[in-house]
């Protein structure tokens, strides 16, 4: 998480934080570092909690996943629009609140909507305020650019994430129960029961892909092959 200088101002004087930047990153850059270069999951590996616990299932990982990325691009955009009127020395106590607020909206909305799939989550939506990626992009990013970029951020850094949940779960749901998908009427009400896809006929399960060990493990291998993907484009 990158700091801000502070500097001494005239009294009266409230935006002491960064001018938005005219040059850095272009959008397709800032693409391609949510989602594969500067990946929040395999490359910064924040958000660990949630994405190792919650990841035993490719339902519960979409749900998590989409309301991250959502509170990504909300929060991005709202600390972006009141960057000129927060006092640099007060900043991250503002960005939390922010973040909150916006969590604790997805939270009420998933339970007035969602709320089978909200039960299932659980603790693991209010601890999206407490989410690294978040916060450091916050205050990283979005406190010093424009609102668009600071949008498009959020919804790339928040996209990769979300991929990178989806497909540790869609792993440890296979290797663990041998369906996809189990569950999804929990998303998309009663017809979602038809998108559950049986893999492995008469599968009796492996037990350690859908416990801790096992996640740690799917992530370790999905980590793995990203590492080796980069090797073998930088060796040709």
């Amino acid at each position: 998480m990158s700091g801000v200088s502070e500097t001494t101002v005239d009294a009266g004087v409230i935006d002491d934080l960064p001018k938005p930047v005219a040059s850095g990153p272009t959008l397709g850059q800032l693409a391609a570092d949510g989602l594969w270069r500067n990946n929040p999951a395999l490359v910064q590996v924040l958000g660990l909690c949630p994405l190792l616990a919650i990841s035993n299932n490719t339902v519960n990982a979409l749900g998590l996943g989409l309301a991250t990325l959502l509170t990504l691009v909300v929060s991005n955009t709202l600390v972006s629009v009141i960057r000129h009127w927060v006092r640099p020395e007060v900043r991250l106590p503002v960005f939390v609140l922010v973040i909150a607020s916006v969590v604790t909206a997805i939270e009420l909305a998933m339970n007035a909507w969602l709320h089978g799939l909200y039960v299932v989550l659980g603790i693991f939506i209010p601890l999206i305020v407490t989410n690294c990626i978040i916060i450091a992009r916050a205050e990283g990013f979005a406190s010093r650019n424009s609102v668009g970029r600071a949008a498009w951020d959020g919804l790339m850094m928040g996209l990769g994430f979300a991929l990178v949940l989806v497909a540790l779960g869609m792993l440890r749901e296979v290797l663990g129960q041998g369906t996809l998908l189990a569950n999804a009427h929990l998303m998309f009400g009663e017809w979602g029961r038809a998108l559950t896809v049986t893999v492995i006929p008469e599968y009796h399960g492996f037990l350690l892909a859908i416990l801790p060990p096992g996640a740690f493990i799917g992530l370790a291998l999905l980590v793995a092959l990203k590492n080796a993907l980069d090797q073998r484009a930088r060796a040709r």
